[in-house]
This record gives C-alpha cells, sequence and structure tokens, in this order.
C-alpha cells in the first residue's frame, strides 16, 4: 500500500476495497512468516483487524447496492 493510502486509512479518511484488502493480505502474510516482536505483532493484528472491518464495510454496502437495484427492477 502507498504512503499515501496507509496515511489516508490511518486519519479515518476513505480507503478503497482493493487498497484495504491488498493491505490486509500483506499483513496476514508477515504474522505468518513470524519473526516479530510481540509489539509489532500485536499493532499487525490491530490494523488487520481495522482493514477486515472495512472491507466488510465494503462488502456490505455492496450488498445494499445490489439488492436496491434488485427491488428496483421488481
Amino acid at each position: 500500500m502507498a504512503a499515501s493510502d496507509q496515511s489516508a486509512a490511518a486519519s479515518g479518511e476513505s480507503i478503497t476495497y482493493e487498497a484495504a484488502r491488498e493491505e490486509l493480505v500483506e499483513v496476514v502474510r508477515r504474522l505468518e512468516a513470524g519473526g516479530t516482536t510481540l509489539e509489532e505483532s500485536l499493532a499487525l493484528w490491530e490494523r488487520g483487524e481495522q482493514l477486515a472491518t472495512v472491507c466488510q464495510q465494503w462488502l456490505d454496502g455492496a450488498r445494499k447496492r445490489l439488492d436496491a437495484a434488485i427491488d428496483g427492477e421488481s
């Protein structure tokens, strides 16, 4: 993830689904690889939780849009 995306996400600004998912994959990869301190692992875990929430919000929003489009066709 680009530094600008990281700072935007950290400040609560919007981040795209794709950027959040990409960063989440990297967080998981780093956690699975090990070799980090406990503090680093906790920070990664917390960031992963934030990113997972962002991804879920995007998916929930997409589902609502799809449901609305389908309801509009009826």
